[in-house]
């Protein structure tokens, strides 16, 4: 059963693939026209973070920022590859890659995504999303800064982490769901350049009870696959 081929979801996805090209056009030419690469690009976000990291994010709340289509269904894989039963997601903006997972815990008989976004809005929008794609009964978002919003409650074990939020708090939002990660969890991190508070030098030592790699299909774009040893 995939219901990314056809139905709900599908028509949902193919839907929001569109308005999200159409609203983070100006955002991605503007960033092209002023930086070589996608990397350099990375680090004048990771820089304006330190500065204001919430007025930052304040401006983007118009702008998806969303995985690619490609990325998405890696998403989904990574989900049912690990039979996932509760999901974390930080930064799930429009509720896009939320979807994709979600997608994974119905087609498994069902499970827990617990979404978080800063902004309310975009919040309130990726519950629309969600629930216009039949997946509302499985997704719960949180609003506000998710180094207090998931302090706790994650309701048992989580075998999947998404994490594309702000990336200097990559880092933080790990070590905070560390004491619920069972072994064999699977993390994603996207944008997940190495200068970004340490990220990618953590996961990557094996004594902290990870193992890392880059994820070769889309190296650009820094992405990381990690998986919970421990």
């Amino acid at each position: 059963m995939d219901s990314l081929s056809s139905g709900p979801v599908a028509e949902v996805l193919r839907r929001l693939h569109q308005e999200a090209e159409a609203a983070d056009a100006a955002l991605m030419q503007s960033l092209a026209s002023e930086t070589s690469s996608v990397e350099q690009a990375m680090r004048q976000v990771v820089e304006a973070e330190a500065k204001d990291l919430t007025g930052l994010y304040h401006g983007y709340a118009d702008n998806f920022l969303s995985v690619s289509p490609t990325f998405g269904r890696f998403l989904y894989m990574c989900a049912r590859s690990c039979k996932a039963r509760r999901i974390v997601e930080f930064g799930s903006s429009m509720g896009i890659s939320a979807i994709y997972m979600a997608a994974a815990l119905r087609d498994m008989g069902g499970g827990r995504l617990i979404g978080t976004d800063l902004e309310p809005s975009k919040a309130e929008r990726a519950r629309a999303n969600v629930t216009a794609a039949g997946l509302g009964d499985l997704v719960e978002f949180r609003v506000g800064d998710a180094r207090q919003t998931l302090q706790s409650d994650m309701g048992g074990d989580v075998d999947m982490v998404m994490l594309d939020g702000a990336f200097t708090l990559y880092l933080p939002i790990l070590k905070l769901l560390e004491p619920y990660l069972k072994p064999g969890a699977i993390i994603i991190g996207e944008n997940a350049f190495a200068q970004a508070g340490g990220y990618i030098q953590y996961v990557r030592d094996y004594q902290n009870g990870y193992l890392s790699l880059p994820l070769s299909f889309d190296p650009e774009r820094g992405n990381e696959l990690t998986v919970r040893t421990k």
